[in-house]
This record gives C-alpha cells, sequence and structure tokens, in this order.
C-alpha cells in the first residue's frame, strides 16, 4: 500500500432512508447488495456510525458544516419542507464543497440538496461548482416531481436552470456523476457529493414505472413491500458500483476517498436489527446508519469499532486534503483519520441529539446511552443490549444522572425548538407498530 503523495480524489455517497442491515454485509440475507459489499471488503467498515440526526435535512446541514445542525435555523426543520424559501444553508456559511473548493479541488453535487430552495439557497451558493439534481427532499423515481399531477413542476435541475429527463433517477444520477467523473483533469482533484434520494419513497424500482403513473400521492402510505424496497436498494448498489468502476476505468481509485453512508436509520420496510427504532426515532434504528470508507492509497482494509457521525466527515476528509476547517466555524466533530491509519487508539466519544417529535432526547457517552421519549427516561448499555431493552437508570444511578445533565449542558447552547418548527413523526394512525395504549399496564 503506497502514501499518497498528493491530494485525493473524494467521492461521498450519501443514501436517502436507508437501514442498519439494508445492505448484506450489515445483515441482509433477503438479496445482496454486491458492489458495497465489495466496498466494505476493500476498505473500512464502521460497527458505531451515527447521523447526526434522525431525519434527512437535519443530518445534511450537519454533513456540510462539520457542525451540530442546531447552530442554524434551517437545522432545526424536521425536515425542511415548508419554510425552504426562509430557512436554509447561508451561503456565506464556510462549507465542506467550499473548504475544498478554495483548497484547489473541482467540486460538483450530483443528487439531492435539500438544504433551502432558490433563489435564496442553493448548492452553487454554497461551494459546488456543478449541480444537477433536485433541491427538495423526495421526487418520484420516473416524473422527477414532488408531488402528483400536471400542475407540479418537475424537481430537477442544472444549475439553477430546470430540466426534463427521462429515466429512473436512481440511474440518471449515476450516469451524471460517471460523465462527470470523465471529464475531470488528471491535474485537479476533484470532490463529488453524489446524493441519492433512494431507497426514500415512493416506494418505486427500476422496472415501475405503471406505479408512478397510478399514484395520487408520492407520501403513499397505500404503497410499498419488501419486494419492491429490495429492487431499490439493489439499484442502489448497482449505481454505485457504476461510479466506482468508472473510478478503476480511469485509473483514479487507488487515490480517490470513496465514502458511503445514510443521513438517518431507515424506514417502513428496512431491515434495522439488531436495533429498533426507525427514521424519526433516536432509539438506535433511527440514527445508527452503515458506513463504509475505501481509500487503497493509504487505509487497509477494516473493520472500525470507532463512534463517528455525520459532523466528522468535515474534518476528516478536509485532514486528507491538507486543510483544516474555517477557524470562525470550528467543527463540532472530529478528524477520525487518526484512528483509521492506526496512528491513535479507538476512544469513547460523548454525542449529543435531540429530535421535536416525541420530545426526544439522546446522549451516548462510552457503551452508555441516556435516552428520553416523552417523559420517559432511560440508560441503555448500547454495546450489550442493542434493542435497548434493559432500563439501567436504577442500576447505574451516577451515570443516568451524569448524562442527563450533560445533555442540557450541551443543548442549552443551541437555538431552541419552538412551536413554528417543523417535526415529522411515526405516528399508530400510519403505522401499526407504532401504537399507544390508552392505559400502560405492567401485567394483567
Amino acid at each position: 500500500m503506497s502514501g499518497a503523495t498528493q491530494q485525493p480524489n473524494i467521492v461521498f455517497i450519501l443514501a436517502d432512508d436507508l437501514g442498519w442491515a439494508d445492505l448484506s454485509v450489515y445483515g441482509q440475507t433477503h438479496y445482496q447488495t454486491p458492489h458495497l459489499d465489495a466496498v466494505a471488503a476493500e476498505g473500512v467498515r464502521f460497527t458505531q456510525a451515527y447521523a447526526n440526526s434522525a431525519v434527512c435535512s437535519a443530518t445534511r446541514f450537519g454533513l456540510i458544516t462539520g457542525r451540530y445542525q442546531y447552530r442554524l435555523r434551517g437545522g432545526l426543520e424536521e425536515p425542511l419542507v415548508r419554510t425552504a424559501h426562509l430557512h436554509g444553508l447561508p451561503p456565506d456559511h464556510p462549507t465542506l464543497p467550499s473548504l475544498l473548493r478554495d483548497a484547489g479541488y473541482e467540486t460538483a453535487l450530483i443528487g439531492k440538496w435539500h438544504l433551502g430552495n432558490l433563489p435564496n439557497y442553493g448548492p452553487l451558493k454554497s461551494g459546488y461548482n456543478r449541480f444537477f439534481g433536485n433541491y427538495g427532499g423526495a421526487i418520484d423515481y420516473f416524473t422527477h416531481k414532488p408531488g402528483v399531477g400536471a400542475a407540479v413542476p418537475r424537481d430537477l435541475y442544472e444549475g439553477e436552470v430546470p430540466v426534463d429527463r427521462v429515466g429512473y433517477y436512481t440511474q440518471l444520477l449515476a450516469d451524471e456523476a460517471t460523465s462527470w467523473i470523465g471529464l475531470q483533469s488528471a491535474d485537479k482533484p476533484f470532490f463529488l457529493s453524489l446524493h441519492f434520494t433512494a431507497p426514500h419513497w415512493p416506494w418505486v424500482g427500476p422496472e415501475d414505472e405503471h406505479i408512478s403513473r397510478d399514484l395520487t400521492d408520492i407520501f403513499h402510505y397505500d404503497g410499498g413491500n419488501l419486494h419492491t424496497y429490495a429492487k431499490m436498494v439493489r439499484s442502489l448498489d448497482a449505481a454505485v458500483g457504476q461510479v466506482v468502476q468508472a473510478l478503476k476505468d480511469q485509473g483514479l481509485d487507488d487515490n480517490t476517498i470513496v465514502i458511503f453512508t445514510s443521513d438517518n436509520g431507515g424506514e417502513r420496510f428496512s431491515k434495522t436489527w439488531p436495533f429498533t427504532g426507525q427514521k424519526t426515532e433516536l432509539l438506535e434504528g433511527g440514527i445508527r446508519v452503515p458506513t463504509l470508507l475505501r481509500w487503497p492509497a493509504r487505509l487497509k482494509p477494516q473493520v472500525s469499532d470507532q463512534v463517528a457521525i455525520t459532523m466528522d466527515w468535515l474534518p476528516t476528509l478536509l485532514a486528507a486534503a491538507g486543510t483544516a476547517p474555517h477557524p470562525d466555524y470550528p467543527s463540532d466533530g472530529e478528524n477520525i483519520l487518526p484512528v483509521l491509519e492506526g496512528l491513535a487508539p479507538v476512544h469513547q466519544r460523548r454525542l449529543f441529539w435531540r429530535y421535536k417529535a416525541q420530545r426526544q432526547r439522546a446522549a451516548r457517552e462510552g457503551r452508555f446511552k441516556y435516552l428520553r421519549i416523552n417523559h420517559n427516561e432511560f440508560l441503555f448499555d448500547v454495546e450489550d443490549d442493542t434493542l435497548e431493552r434493559a432500563n439501567l437508570k436504577g442500576k447505574h444511578p451516577e451515570v443516568f444522572t451524569r448524562l442527563r445533565q450533560a445533555w442540557e449542558d450541551w443543548n442549552a447552547q443551541f437555538l431552541p425548538i419552538t412551536d413554528e418548527v417543523l417535526t415529522h413523526g411515526v405516528t399508530p394512525d400510519i403505522q401499526a407498530d407504532r401504537y399507544a395504549p390508552e392505559r400502560a399496564t405492567r401485567g394483567m
């Protein structure tokens, strides 16, 4: 394994709502994901990687700024939808792409933005030289619209200009990424953010255009099943394989960092075993995400137990590129590259989350996790008890009290969650297994 003597290329691949065990390398047995399994075999597979939030846009604020999203008004939204024209990523805020661009990189976002709408916000205003994709949170895979009907405009753009394309969106993004990589100059490093919408709803596979034609609402609670979901994830896997192969075909893969992760935990049809919980929940299934990193020039294949979180990628990738975060906007994450290179030991972290729906709070320190859902409080050992069943707050009261107070101290630094902040949660009327009994009982 040779040492990288020049700035590495970076391809950051972000899935949307992919669950912990939705890849075969993480435990999926109903279908296979051979291309992502190969990335894992050739690189780093993380066992304790987290998303900054249990919902999409909030995590994306954490990714692009390298900071807790609660420092920005747009980052409070869960997700950013109805106020995307008012709140978003301020164009003057340093970002991962703008800092890499200033360090000599060519930058592009292909796929989902979801950090504020035109005319006030957008990828080209925040460090990307090129953008192809959707500004909002979700679009139909075939119509490329955020809703249903002839009056709904497409959310598909080349830069800031609407465009019309034909095809399944996952494949369109793979083709755009492959083409863009082929246009890059050998004497200038590049940073490509490839942010898929898969496997986010609507539940439509690459051969299911007829389903798109019959939808009355792309947020369709009457749609989807495990078979369709498997087709969506397999198409995502094939798209990643296409992009990795493009790097290999051009002799770029050795000194290109490829990262694959998800913006939050899985939704209805995801497999999150051995965790419980899902998107919009601070149980492990809502925030623990599959994460892979491949960089043959510097990192040997390994399984890493290092606790990591989305906002770590900004300081880590900047360090790999030979630069650092803006001094006026220090990262809340940390550079984990020394751990992956074997130059520093795996170490404990103290991480925090909050989520407006169900008044959720969480803090992780070492093996322990403090969790509050509404007025119910818990302390779990998430290393031994991955299902978060055994409440240890009475057995370890000092740990419970310390983490609860640590969360309060942390929370006091950030913008408050107010009444006008949007939140999305899973409720009993839309998902039967999230029922709330009328009266809690401990026995018959």
